[in-house]
């Protein structure tokens, strides 16, 4: 039975099933991404990239209605959701497009002695792989090969196996955009393929993953056993830290939303809410309420908020979590129920560390709340985790803000505020949520040949 199937998470219905790649199928994904590497640095015009680039934005902005309504029947994404999506994976191309010209400037170096110039230039350093995951499919490829087809590299994109249909629209949208064949190529390769085929061709320079601990791990080693340089974005606990606030039902509404976008699936969702003892009960009154007030609907409808997790194993999953979690102690608030792959939102307290849940993350429509006696014991509790991607910190003390921001072990800080992912701001963690950055400038360094150029 084929790996890539399009089950709609919503139905349980299996709406189509495609072949993985032949063998040959994978030798000639490789070579035409090589001999595109090849053309781009023989064409040296990082203009024209800068245009297909700007043409895949346009593209996605055209389609936009066609490329949400696919990933809502691949992975259950409510429609607005899915919109906004496509939307933001637009203005990633554009960002790129827009800065070729700083991802390719000279740095100079200030020599310490002597005479001539010293510079730093990005370069390309070939095909990359790509192996990315459901839960955005759009976005997550866009901070991928956004800036590396910028940057003068090709792409090899492995999506996940249930997002086959949007893994060829996007390729669909290259391929009309002038960039050479082999740019940017849609492979529907098995984990073997990868592993025994693809990691170890030398003409595979890097290579990115975007996905589970354990799927990181296992790309990881067999790229190091390789010499290949990889990119990890792994999954995140974050934290949501309140220790002030003047107005509780705004916070309540940001915790909420940092909670439940994208149906609670989001690495860098927040999911432990840390809050001071003094709004403790406050808190936890009203964001159970604003919860519970957000029901599982069908995610092809405009006004759905939460829509089904992406299969019926995953919410599987994510039952017994929360189940394992109430054996050993936790207390169950509100939700704790699935109707499918539909989850009720589901608020815990009293997690201890002795609890599974603790080290766990919940991907999906739950939250864990815990109370703490203030700042030091709040920033103890949230670096008291494996992950370190996002997290978030509310508080009216301006210092404050400041002194918790530089205490959380964490890849990025968001202080006063929620979903302000933007182009322009490098997104990735520390700890066991990765080793890499993307968006902003910083992504087109993760597979670049930082050249030395040294002149007399």
């Amino acid at each position: 039975m084929t790996e890539y199937a399009v089950v709609n998470p919503a139905t349980g219905e299996q709406v189509a099933a495609y072949p993985t790649a032949t063998d040959a199928q994978v030798e000639d994904a490789i070579a035409r991404a090589a001999q595109a590497h090849r053309a781009l640095v023989a064409d040296a015009d990082p203009q024209a990239r800068a245009t297909a680039l700007r043409a895949v934005a346009t593209a996605h902005r055209e389609r936009r209605e066609e490329l949400a309504d696919v990933i809502v029947r691949e992975m259950g994404k409510p429609r607005e959701a899915a919109l906004g999506e496509v939307d933001f994976a637009a203005d990633i191309y554009e960002y790129y497009a827009d800065h070729v010209g700083d991802i390719l400037r000279d740095r100079p170096i200030d020599l310490l002695g002597g005479e001539g110039s010293g510079l730093v230039r990005r370069a390309p350093i070939g095909a990359l792989l790509g192996i990315m995951p459901w839960n955005f499919p759009y976005y997550q490829v866009a901070r991928f090969a956004g800036p590396n087809l910028a940057l003068g590299n090709t792409i090899v994109l492995k999506h996940a196996p249930q997002c086959p249909e949007s893994a060829a629209l996007i390729e669909e949208i290259f391929a009309g955009t002038g960039l050479p064949d082999g740019a940017y190529v849609d492979l529907r390769a098995s984990n073997e393929q990868v592993a025994e085929i693809i990691i170890p061709d030398r003409r595979i320079q890097g290579v990115s993953v975007t996905g589970s601990e354990r799927a990181g791990a296992a790309v990881a080693e067999v790229a190091g056993r390789h010499l290949k340089k990889v990119a990890l974005e792994l999954g995140g606990s974050d934290p949501f830290v309140l220790l002030s606030t003047d107005d509780l039902d705004a916070t309540v509404e940001a915790a909420v939303g940092a909670r439940m976008d994208n149906s609670g699936q989001s690495c860098n969702g927040a999911k432990r809410f840390i809050v001071a003892d003094d709004l403790y009960d406050a808190f936890l009154e009203k964001f159970t309420a604003a919860m519970t007030a957000v029901r599982p609907a069908d995610p092809t409808s405009d006004d759905t908020e939460l829509g089904p997790l992406s299969s019926l194993a995953a919410a599987e999953r994510l039952q017994d979590q929360v189940d394992r979690a109430v054996a050993q102690g936790a207390t169950l608030v509100a939700g704790g129920t699935r109707d499918g792959a539909f989850v009720v939102p589901t608020v815990l307290t009293d997690v201890s560390p002795e609890n599974d849940a603790y080290r766990e993350e919940f991907f999906g429509p739950v939250a864990v709340v815990y109370r703490v006696d203030g700042e030091d014991a709040a920033v103890e509790l949230a670096n008291d985790t494996d992950f370190g991607l996002g997290s978030y910190v509310f508080t009216t003390d301006e210092a404050q803000a400041d002194r918790v921001a530089d205490r959380i072990e964490a890849g990025m800080v968001f202080v006063n505020l929620v979903l302000a992912d933007s182009p322009e701001l490098p997104f990735g963690g520390i700890k066991r949520s990765g080793t890499s950055r993307e968006l902003g400038l910083l992504a087109a360094d993760e597979f670049a040949n930082h050249k030395l150029i040294r002149k007399a």
